[in-house]
């Protein structure tokens, strides 16, 4: 078997390091013995944008904020549906992360980054949710393995009562809080609910295809 191959590290705020790695032509971002993402295995990234702009019905000047820049795949799925009038913001924790994407992740944005719909917010993407008061009729949230502060602690303030209440009041009317996991949370979907959320939990394939793990996508919207 190849190896792994280190590329580059990345610190956190809250201690630990994300590593960037690659076999042949596969890339991954590991956390310790965790693989968080990895260039064989977009679908559900991938199905995290389209199920959830697919809630907004084409809205022409829709404003969509994407939590976790990752290697891409939410963010290009999100353009491929959105209007050109459509606003895309990335709001992106760790900089390393937008450095690859312009550096050895290139091939896999493309011109993704030079979309004029699309800006980048470094910083806790929980700072454009609480100033939110309305803004965005779409939040896609990709910023840890699950509902939990796994890789950054204060992710944990995104997926509690407050956090969800928060979410709740960035979107506008109709809009859509789309959350991303790699695992089933009942008590999560639960705290969607009392946070004033219809929720649709839906089940997708890592792969994108037939085969492969699945993941969840819950698709918590607000009334419009």
């Amino acid at each position: 078997m190849i190896p792994l191959t280190l590329i580059d590290t990345a610190d956190l705020p809250d201690g630990g390091t994300l590593r960037l790695m690659h076999r042949g032509a596969d890339f991954v971002i590991l956390f310790g013995r965790n693989e968080l993402m990895s260039s064989r295995l977009r679908g559900s990234e991938e199905a995290l944008a389209t199920l959830g702009c697919a809630k907004l019905g084409g809205k022409a000047k829709a404003t969509v904020l994407i939590g976790g820049l990752g290697m891409g795949f939410t963010l290009r799925a999100a353009q491929a549906v959105l209007p050109a009038t459509a606003r895309i913001v990335v709001a992106e924790l760790v900089p390393e992360i937008v450095a690859w994407a312009k550096g050895p992740l290139a091939h896999l944005f493309g011109d993704s980054l030079d979309d004029p719909r699309v800006s980048i917010a470094l910083g806790d993407v929980r700072d454009p949710i609480v100033a939110g008061a309305g803004r965005y009729d779409a939040i896609l949230l990709d910023v840890d393995n699950g509902p939990d502060g796994l890789i950054h602690v204060a992710n944990d303030r995104l997926y509690g009562g407050a956090g969800l209440r928060a979410a709740y009041a960035a979107l506008a009317p109709g809009g859509v809080l789309a959350v991303w996991s790699a695992y089933p949370d009942k008590a999560f979907a639960e705290r969607l609910g009392r946070a004033g959320f219809v929720v649709d939990e839906r089940k997708v394939r890592a792969t994108g295809g037939r085969k492969g793990a699945h993941h969840i996508v819950w698709l918590a919207s607000k009334a419009g």
